[in-house]
């Protein structure tokens, strides 16, 4: 009998042994944004778990430096917006879109125009009204970049005549709006929204005004493990869909219980607004969420849009195509 409980816990403990080792090791990029809320649901949830994998999230400040960290292998893989280093480092054969993420969609809150009072009081009313003032972003050849530029196109003026100002990373843009020291910015709504409660800013106009259906970010990785790790890759995806789900059912569709979304708001605030208290970051949480596109489907044409933009202002080499940018295999596109 001792002998048989012996083996039945021989065979226990290599089940075990062969279950955790059986869990592939990444490392996901992210912004401390509302918006990278499906990440942190589907690793808090067990969805990662799940499908195989062992997550460790490291952070970042702005979009370029994840795209360089996805190059170098730092990290597996990563959600933020289209940038130009992002597109330089697909023409080189080491990056790959396989996915879209947050999306501007009518009727749902997106990215926001905002200004400081003080431009404001100088003529700055509206969005058409920013040609001659300053607009922060955190690098040249950013979603940002791209955004202030839009803007230009569609009012009718040169985008020249809009003053960027590179301050890379999101905390500095966000210091000097509040310091007056530039006129203008765009920004997702929950923290749009938290500085416009200041009386020196005010949101002057929406981004869907401008790029209508705006691919606001994207799920990329790898080419290596486009290309060669295809089931590490549909596991990613299978389990962010998962967040991307619970997400927008609590917070954007509002289709779930009260409690379910109180849970939302305070599984999202381990990892956005910590500094807050909950009663504080809650609001900003709750009113800022934006469609993050279901199973990962990427609006395939605006992201031609931005493409062709990065090469008209020659942010980003001339050979690089669609096919270099994206592989279209992982998700529906439209």
């Amino acid at each position: 009998m001792f002998l048989k409980l012996i083996v039945c816990l021989g065979i226990i403990l290599a089940f075990g042994v062969s279950t955790a080792s059986a869990l592939d090791k990444i490392k996901v990029g992210a912004l401390r944004f509302t918006s990278h809320a499906p990440n942190f649901i589907a690793f808090e949830k067990g969805y990662f778990k799940d499908v195989g994998l062992e997550v460790e999230f490291r952070f970042f400040k702005s979009a370029q430096p994840m795209a360089v960290a996805i190059a170098s292998g730092d990290v597996d893989f990563a959600v933020t917006a289209i940038s130009g280093g992002l597109i330089n480092l697909a023409g080189k054969g080491v990056i790959k879109v396989i996915g879209g993420a947050l999306h501007e969609e009518k009727g749902i809150d997106g990215n926001l125009i905002i200004a400081s009072q003080k431009a404001i009081n100088n003529g700055l009313k509206t969005p058409a009204n920013l040609r001659g003032h300053t607009f922060g972003i955190t690098q040249t050849g950013s979603s940002f970049h791209y955004m202030a530029h839009k803007i230009a196109q569609k009012e009718g003026f040169k985008a020249s005549e809009i003053k960027l100002k590179p301050l890379q990373k999101v905390g500095a843009i966000i210091g000097a709006l509040k310091s007056e020291q530039i006129d203008a910015w765009s920004i997702v709504p929950h923290i749009a929204k938290a500085l416009a409660k200041s009386p020196k800013i005010a949101i002057i106009g929406k981004i869907s005004d401008y790029i209508p259906n705006y691919q606001v970010t994207t799920v990329f990785t790898s080419a290596k493990h486009a290309k060669n790790d295809r089931k590490l890759v549909k596991s990613f995806l299978k389990a962010f869909s998962r967040g991307v789900d619970d997400f927008n059912n609590a917070l954007v569709d509002k289709t779930t219980n009260k409690k379910t979304s109180e849970d939302m708001i305070k599984l999202i605030h381990k990892y956005v607004y910590t500094s807050k208290p909950y009663a504080k970051a809650a609001p900003s949480i709750r009113n800022g969420a934006m469609r993050i596109n279901k199973n990962a489907k990427l609006n395939i044409t605006n992201i031609k849009d931005q493409l062709n933009w990065f090469k008209a202002e020659k942010l980003v080499k001339q050979h690089i195509t669609m096919d270099m940018l994206v592989d279209v295999s992982y998700v529906d596109t439209y």
